[in-house]
């Protein structure tokens, strides 16, 4: 039986997109009949799934700790997969030298350094520039642990453009792996309630995720302009780990509500007539809005939101960056029920065409035993990678080494 490590930089909830993006993975590994070991060195909070009902072994592990040495040793994956970058920084060095042949895959999740310059522009009121990521040292970090992988997870198309344009990465080292959903039938269709069945706008979004909170805070400065125009309308707010800033939000008798965690999301969605996300920084693709397209639920955001996401289709709704015209559009898609159901549609052909996960998987899995059977000769053509391993393996192994030590006095 082929074995996988996955190494979370967190315990998974389902109350995440990273979240749900990694249990897409775990389907498809015991789909091909892997076994799978689960490990982290986070904590677990009370949303974590217990993953061994799922047939997986759970393990905890330390940071700065030869026992993960011992560990990957006598476990010896075939497949080591690292939660975000900042897990293979902290034990891509062992597994290398522990498990040489064991193949090494990056889940990026997003590019951390994306959202995080993004952020940076934003908050100095500035124009952002995929230039400006050249200059960031958060950058340097994530494509060098791109380039000691074997292969990297891109989850956004915009993403794949940056790595191969302005970074100048190998397309070999890269794969487009954006969700892996089922593709909606018939049947789904005809399940959905209809636009009269529907009521009030939503947003679903987890509060750790700082996007969400601000996504959240510019929604209520345009909540006004929205309920003066539909005064019976209300907007819904649900998300887990919600702060009090985002509790001190709560006005019902202005029609915008937090409701707080959704035990399951999809049914809420599945309810609204329209999801908003005014979404003004991040990165990645955005599990609300394909979330909201599984639920036949059309949608508004901007372009950040959007981004990545579509290929050339026509949205699920409305990419509006301009406030007044955002206003506008979630309006008119609340009330005109053939705009509705026309964005409905487009949602069902974007999932559909883009998000299938039996080609998407299929690809992933012909990619994996592809790299593996000719792993020697893969990494002979990744000098820049090989060459960062050599520095990484000295520099950080022996920091470790250090810290290790300093922690036993």
């Amino acid at each position: 039986m082929k074995a996988v490590l996955i190494i979370g930089y967190v315990w998974l909830e389902k109350t995440t997109g990273a979240g749900n993006r990694m249990f897409q993975l775990i389907e498809l590994f015991l789909k091909e009949n892997y076994s799978i070991t689960f490990a982290s060195p986070a904590q677990k909070t009370e949303n974590s799934v217990d993953l061994t009902s799922l047939n997986i072994n759970e393990v905890a592990i330390e940071l700065n700790a030869s026992s993960f040495d011992d560990f990957i040793k006598n476990l010896n994956p075939d497949l080591v997969l690292f939660d975000r970058f900042m897990m293979e920084e902290q034990f891509g060095w062992r597994v290398a030298e522990n498990c040489p042949n064991a193949l090494r895959i990056l889940d990026t999740e997003d590019l951390h350094s994306l959202r995080k310059t993004r952020h940076e522009k934003l908050k100095k009121h500035e124009q952002f520039s995929t230039d400006d990521l050249l200059t960031s040292d958060l950058a340097k970090r994530e494509i060098a642990s791109i380039l000691r992988c074997d292969l990297s997870l891109i989850i956004s198309s915009f993403e794949m453009d940056v790595l191969k344009n302005l970074f100048k990465i190998e397309e070999d080292l890269l794969l487009h792996l954006p969700f892996l959903l089922d593709k909606i039938d018939k049947e789904k269709i005809e399940s959905w309630l209809s636009f009269e069945q529907r009521e009030h706008f939503v947003f679903v979004g987890n509060f750790f995720h700082q996007p969400n909170v601000d996504a959240v805070l510019q929604l209520k400065k345009l909540w006004k302009s929205i309920r003066k125009q539909l005064p019976k309308v209300e907007v819904h707010i649900y998300g887990a780990y919600a702060s009090q800033q985002i509790h001190q939000l709560h006005k019902p008798e202005e029609g915008f509500i937090i409701k707080g965690f959704a035990e399951d999301a999809l049914e809420v969605v599945k309810k609204a007539r329209v999801v908003l996300a005014p979404i003004r920084f991040g990165a990645g693709i955005k599990g609300k809005l394909t979330e909201a397209m599984v639920c036949g639920t059309p949608s508004v955001t901007t372009s950040i939101g959007a981004e990545g996401m579509r290929a050339d289709l026509p949205w699920n709704g409305f990419v509006e960056n301009d406030w007044n015209n955002f206003v506008d559009k979630a309006v008119e898609l609340h009330s005109d029920k053939t705009i509705w159901e026309q964005s409905q549609k487009n949602g069902i052909e974007i999932i559909n065409q883009l998000y299938d996960k039996i080609e998407l998987g299929k690809a992933f899995i012909e990619r994996i035993e592809s790299t593996q059977q000719n792993l020697t000769e893969h990494r002979k053509q990744n000098f820049l990678g090989n060459l960062l391993q050599h520095q990484t393996l000295q520099s950080t192994k022996y920091m470790s080494k250090w810290i290790e030590e300093k922690n036993k006095d």
